[in-house]
């Protein structure tokens, strides 16, 4: 079948969205089919040359004012549309009937623009940008969703019913597998500029519900103690904040964590498969894939007791309350005493999350679409009416 993917704008830094429309384009054109894949372009929004205060709205210009019309004829072509991040929902209205589906990743901007979660606070603009992606996700076709908790939140707020939701795990992105110490000691030397010695691993960007200051909460009891007093903290992602940085000077940890910035995926799975366990105490999330990245490297993962990271971790994860670091330090220090077992059973769980599984899922789930309602087909264009 034809499949045109429809990814997001390059210059909003989405990177784990650019991943995903990639990972969907290599796979489906792995199993034979025709795969294009089309986003908006920075027409108006040029690189290095924009004042900062006028990036935001030149963006929206390219997105919502120059892009519909090109969507519109490269829509014809394809016999099912898939709108890759549910935060492009808006284009539902200009497929003009042709078949399609979006993929919801969370449900958190939504909530968050409705006033459900008040530590997060919404724009005047924000709020309007959730408004157009609400009203298209309820005028989707199909809502894939990445976990039973996104499925559940848009069920609840979109009020779709169950039948026009499908549930389709995310598979790694990379292939993500154990590496031996001697070549990841070998990248991490060059990384870090030395040998890192023991440590623990975060991984995310600053976003509120990473819950970044409670790494650094729980790492902070974690110091302390005898069995981890020579261990340090890498936090794998955006340079920190300015909180972040005055909590780490003021506790005097400043030795003992480390920020890094931009590595590559190879250098990412050395940090995994070194690591003596991923501190992964996020408040909230959509899916949560340093998860199954750190499991798939063999590294014990420390997480929310909360879905759905109770979900992607199963019986493999050790769970703690992310807003109590007191009681988390404690637990973590019981239950990596039997970190080889943790370590097995993580690998055996991340064998759910297989990229092929999640791609044969989706050609499932075209095929279906297509056939699912009549009406999409009579509102094309005579020449285009056929399934699938």
């Amino acid at each position: 079948m034809k499949v045109l993917l429809l990814a997001n704008y390059r210059p909003d830094g989405q990177e784990s969205m650019q991943r995903f429309a990639d990972m969907l384009s290599d796979g489906l054109t792995q199993h034979g089919h025709e795969v294009r894949v089309l986003r908006p372009e920075p027409r108006l929004l040029k690189a290095g040359g924009t004042p900062k205060k006028l990036e935001k709205w030149l963006g929206y210009v390219d997105k919502l004012v120059l892009f519909p019309s090109v969507l519109r004829e490269a829509a014809r072509w394809a016999d099912i549309v898939h709108i890759c991040d549910h935060s492009n929902a808006f284009y539902v209205k200009y497929l003009d009937g042709r078949h399609h589906l979006v993929t919801c990743h969370d449900m958190l901007a939504i909530r968050s623009a409705m006033g459900e979660i008040p530590q997060n606070r919404t724009r005047w603009s924000g709020r309007v940008q959730q408004r157009m992606i609400l009203r298209g996700l309820r005028a989707a076709q199909h809502i894939a969703c990445v976990s039973r908790q996104t499925q559940s939140e848009v069920q609840r707020i979109v009020q779709r019913p169950e039948g026009d939701t499908t549930l389709v795990y995310n598979g790694l992105n990379y292939p993500y597998a154990p590496m031996g110490w001697a070549a990841a000691d070998q990248r991490l030397g060059k990384l870090l500029g030395a040998a890192p010695g023991p440590f623990f691993l975060h991984v995310g960007g600053n976003n509120w519900y990473k819950n970044r200051p409670g790494v650094l909460k729980i790492f902070r009891r974690l110091a302390v103690m005898p069995q981890f007093r020579e261990h340090r903290l890498l936090m794998v992602g955006k340079p920190w904040t300015p909180a972040m940085r005055q909590y780490v000077h003021a506790h005097g940890l400043a030795e003992r964590v480390l920020e890094i910035h931009n590595v590559d995926n190879e250098d990412l799975r050395a940090c995994y498969s070194r690591a003596s366990a991923l501190l992964f105490p996020s408040l909230q999330e959509g899916f949560g894939w340093p998860i199954v990245e750190a499991q798939a490297c063999g590294c014990p993962v420390v997480t929310s007791q909360r879905a759905p990271m109770t979900e992607v971790g199963g019986s493999a994860a050790v769970y703690i309350d992310p807003e109590q670091p007191e009681a988390a330090a404690g637990i973590i220090v019981s239950r990596l005493a039997a970190a080889e077992a943790i370590r097995q059973a993580g690998l055996k769980n991340a064998q759910r999350f297989s990229p092929d599984g999640m791609i044969t899922s989706y050609i499932r789930l075209y095929a279906e679409v297509c056939n699912e309602n009549p009406a999409f087909d009579q509102i094309r264009e005579p020449r285009r009416r056929r399934s699938c």
